[in-house]
């Protein structure tokens, strides 16, 4: 590490003639020591199976001003601290899962409170009672103990029981914890300046409610706008989070409170509009990852004084006391909660392992803390202790507990079905709005995919000699495609076919790449009096059996608030009906949009039975409505420029298909969302749908 650090020195004294004097303040070369940091530390320290942040915490501390001197604490690396310390925040709050606290609400409830309140009371009497510390101070450091960090996250997510209800619970309980942890640290910032009283609160509350109305009903709204209007390449929509980010914490501190609030309530407000797996959560996490939050974590190992954990007994008392403390405490709301809501031994294994884990909010009061004055070096160097422990324990016991968990959970028939489906997307010059399109099929992919999209162009040979330049051209542009799924970091592999029938080229392709999902896109122009969309979509879908989504996207799919099915009378007898509600509610559950589903002249009770037993887990409102009129009557009443309708339409002549499915995309194209996508269920498996049910 030391080595490779220094390298960026030695090439400065040979280009310059001159060795730059210790600790070293020049910004350029400071930037380059930090930079081989964040390269080499985290994978030398993952070779002794530790998490990587932990590496950069350590050379921070070991080349800090209270270690080897080397670099020294300018304004620059103070900067780029508080900076990260704020981008963290708010990739805690994007990163929240709004969906499953919504889903089972009293669940996370009470994890977050129990999680939060047993380890603040023990953490505040242990301050006060045990470590001496004054009221306020106490109050901060418990709250530290109450908040947790998902470290052990991608253990629980590679052995796939992230389903799971307690686990479900911890994850919505983190919307408890954290922003109650950073609650206090308003409160206790804000009576820094003056006593105690009614008004304080008052004031903490009112600035708090006023914040979150603030962030809450004016950043989506803006962000929705900007998604929807700016047809600029992707880095202009990280441009828009960074302003939201770093404007929502200078809002926070404009109203007395701390900045990193303003962020994590700006990563809450922006949850459902930055889809998972798209190319915009890539770059945020990007930029984080590879930058911002390893200088937050450079800059408090620069803080730590790595000679007072040594320095007499006060220290090492302080350490124990703290990692003791956090650890118990978490343990016992823990075994707490898994005895009111019957967890087994596994399922208290891995929310202990989960709740343990400290790094994002934990380092993130503390340094506040430590920078208001409230705690000094050895509470923060107890800190870090804990957290270097936390680190090792937390993905120890998750992985220990959630392996066994994982083999103990009977594996159920929907959860055999095809998450990662192979999906073809037919590309053209014609078709209306390609960017939608791709978006769409990220969407429907997994969030960690390994089959690939399948981009396709197919040319029609004119006979003039110019195909080989078309072939170019149509290279080209799937090229340009392809890197939009670089960028959301979605395999994608481009197939350029040569045909007279473009259909023909689709269907053969379709067949090549063994696609298990076509996806394609209508411009609402080509539709004849005896056809649905067209020549070319119409004679895919009469020579296809695979699902075929058509789709017509007047808006970015990840704007989406609301997404309407519309089920035709008789679909739920068609043998693809259920991945067809596969499909619509993975893409909804995706999308984090609510479900309403309008079942046309049919039983909304039997639908609603229906639609449960089909993955994933996702509520929704059913309603029936009495014939076509009706449907476009109510769509037209209750549908916005945010919304996406979903009609099911079988292949025409099958079960399910009604003459009134022939005009609808039609009459769609004309409502006020201006998007839908029409899904054709699967045609002639009969047994292959009942992979995506639930029960037996």
């Amino acid at each position: 590490m030391f080595l490779t650090s220094f390298s960026a020195v030695l090439l400065f004294s040979v280009l310059t003639g001159g060795i730059p004097t210790v600790p070293i303040e020049e910004p350029v070369i400071v930037f380059a020591i930090a930079l081989a940091t964040f390269l080499v530390a985290p994978l030398l320290i993952e070779r002794a199976g530790l998490p990587g942040i932990v590496g950069i915490v350590l050379v921070g501390a070991a080349l800090g001003p209270n270690g080897a001197g080397v670099l020294a604490e300018t304004d620059a690396i103070v900067l780029l601290g508080n900076v990260g310390l704020v981008y963290l925040l708010f990739t805690v709050g994007l990163e929240l899962d709004l969906r499953g606290f919504l889903a089972a609400p009293e669940n996370a409830a009470l994890f977050g409170l129990t999680s939060f309140f047993l380890p603040f009371g023990v953490g505040s009497a242990v301050g006060i009672y045990v470590l001496g510390l004054d009221p306020w101070a106490s109050f901060l450091l418990a709250a530290v103990f109450s908040s947790h960090t998902l470290l052990a996250y991608p253990v629980v997510n590679r052995l796939d029981v992230t389903k799971n209800r307690a686990v479900t619970a911890v994850f919505g309980g983190i919307l408890f914890t954290d922003t109650l942890a950073l609650v206090v640290l308003a409160i206790v910032l804000g009576q820094a300046d003056g006593e105690l009283t009614l008004m304080l609160f008052g004031q903490v509350f009112a600035s708090i409610a006023v914040l979150f109305a603030g962030i809450w009903f004016v950043l989506p709204p803006i962000a929705r706008w900007f998604f929807r209007n700016t047809s600029q390449e992707s880095y202009f929509e990280f441009l828009l989070v960074g302003a939201a980010i770093f404007g929502a914490a200078s809002f926070a501190e404009v109203l007395g409170l701390s900045d990193i609030l303003g962020a994590f309530v700006a990563g809450i407000a922006l949850n459902r509009l930055v889809s998972r797996g798209g190319p915009l959560m890539n770059r945020i996490e990007f930029v984080g990852n590879a930058l911002f939050v390893p200088f937050f974590l450079l800059y408090v190992g620069m803080l730590v004084d790595p000679g007072v954990i040594l320095d007499g007994p006060r220290t090492l008392f302080v350490a124990v006391v703290i990692v003791a403390t956090m650890f118990l405490s978490k343990v016992g709301a823990a075994g707490i909660v898994s005895a009111i809501q019957g967890y087994d031994r596994n399922e208290f294994g891995v929310i202990t392992g989960l709740s343990v884990g400290q790094a994002a909010a934990a380092l993130a009061i503390t340094l506040v803390g430590f920078d208001a004055g409230l705690f000094g070096a050895d509470v923060l160097n107890a800190v870090v202790v804990m957290m270097l422990i936390a680190a090792v324990v937390s993905p120890w016991l998750t992985e220990r507990y959630g392996t066994r968990l994982a083999l103990d959970d009977d594996v159920e028939p929907g959860e055999s079905g095809a998450v990662d489906p192979r999906i073809l997307l037919p590309l053209s010059t014609d078709a209306d709005r390609q960017r939608h399109l791709l978006e769409l099929a990220f969407a429907l992919k997994d969030e960690r995919p390994e089959s690939p999209v399948h981009l396709l162009t197919v040319v029609q040979p004119d006979g003039s000699g110019t195909d080989e330049s078309a072939v170019a051209e149509a290279e080209a542009g799937l090229e340009s495609a392809a890197e939009i799924a670089d960028a959301a970091e979605v395999p994608a592999r481009t197939e350029t076919r040569v045909n007279h029938s473009i259909a023909s080229g689709v269907v053969r392709a379709s067949t090549e790449t063994r696609a298990e999902l076509i996806v394609m896109g209508w411009d609402a122009q080509q539709s004849l009096s005896n056809r649905v969309f067209g020549s070319i979509i119409d004679q895919v879908l009469r020579r296809t059996t695979v699902p075929v989504l058509v789709s017509r996207l007047g808006h970015p799919i990840n704007t989406t608030e609301r997404v309407f099915v519309v089920a035709p009378p008789g679909v739920d007898h068609h043998e693809g009906f259920y991945e067809a509600v596969h499909v619509v509610k993975r893409l909804a559950e995706r999308l984090g949009a609510e479900l309403h589903v309008y079942v046309v002249d049919g039983n909304e009770r039997q639908y609603e039975r229906l639609f449960g037993m089909v993955e994933p887990e996702l509520e929704g409102r059913f309603e029936r409505v009495r014939g076509w009129s009706e449907l476009e009557s109510t769509l037209r009443r209750e549908t916005d420029e945010n919304d996406l309708v979903v009609p099911i339409s079988p292949r025409q002549g099958s079960v399910g298909w009604d003459p009134g499915l022939t005009a609808l995309p039609e009459q769609l194209a004309e409502l006020p969302p201006g998007s839908f996508i029409v899904v054709t269920p699967r045609q002639g498996e009969p047994g292959y749908a009942a992979r995506f049910l639930t029960i037996e």
